[in-house]
């Protein structure tokens, strides 16, 4: 017998054995998993090959609701010696852009999609999938221009996207903000942020901690 004849038995073997694993179900639940195979492949790859758990651990504290007002940033920042792209402006100004009206800290975790553990690398929907299982939550978009103005000391060559809910620009494009430290010094920018957007596995995204 060859290997691959010997993998097929293998595998077959596998299935009868999900086969007689399977709980008892009502009708209607069979029938939606053999309508949702897509659904149903993706519970037995979690299940048969769990994703690792990343280091936790908070990277940074920062504090929103500082008065700063979203016509207030644009200016705010330029102070810091820092740049705000044209795009991160336009997404201020949106009203989809708020502004906490008290104080608080928020915690970020930062994570590379290796480390959320795709390899290959995964799209913004995978992404802030894999976070939610984690039990992260997605960045108010204040914590963008807060951070830029909070985190002076970014080494350069680092870009960290902010996991956030996308805001809606001017022309109709999805953007998410990045906080970056290029050749050009110290800038908030903005990314796409459509759902099946793909990002390299060793790209750096930053989310709140529930811890």
């Amino acid at each position: 017998m060859n290997n691959q004849n010997a993998l097929n038995k293998q595998t077959l073997e596998l299935g009868a054995k999900v086969l007689l694993a399977l709980p008892e179900m009502p009708v209607e639940k069979v029938q939606y998993w053999i309508e949702n195979g897509k659904e149903l492949k993706k519970v037995l790859k979690n299940a048969l090959f769990p994703l690792p758990t990343p280091d936790l651990k908070i990277w940074k504290t920062i504090k929103i609701g500082t008065g700063l007002q979203p016509s207030d940033f644009e200016e705010a920042i330029k102070e810091k010696d820092c740049i705000v792209s044209d795009w991160a402006k336009d997404i201020i100004s949106k009203p989809a852009f708020t502004v906490s009206q008290e104080e608080q800290e928020i915690k970020l975790v930062k994570l590379t999609v290796r480390e959320l553990g795709f390899e290959e690398g995964a799209t913004t929907k995978e992404i802030y999938e894999r976070a939610q299982e984690l039990v992260f939550k997605l960045c108010p978009a204040e914590v963008g221009p807060q951070l830029r103005l909070q985190y002076l000391d970014q080494p350069k060559g680092e870009w960290i996207r902010v996991a956030m809910k996308p805001i809606t620009d001017s022309g109709g494009d999805l953007g998410v903000f990045r906080v970056a430290h290029g050749d050009g010094g110290r800038y908030l920018a903005c990314l796409c942020g459509i759902p099946d957007r793909y990002w390299p596995a060793d790209g750096t995204w930053v989310f709140v901690s529930s811890k």
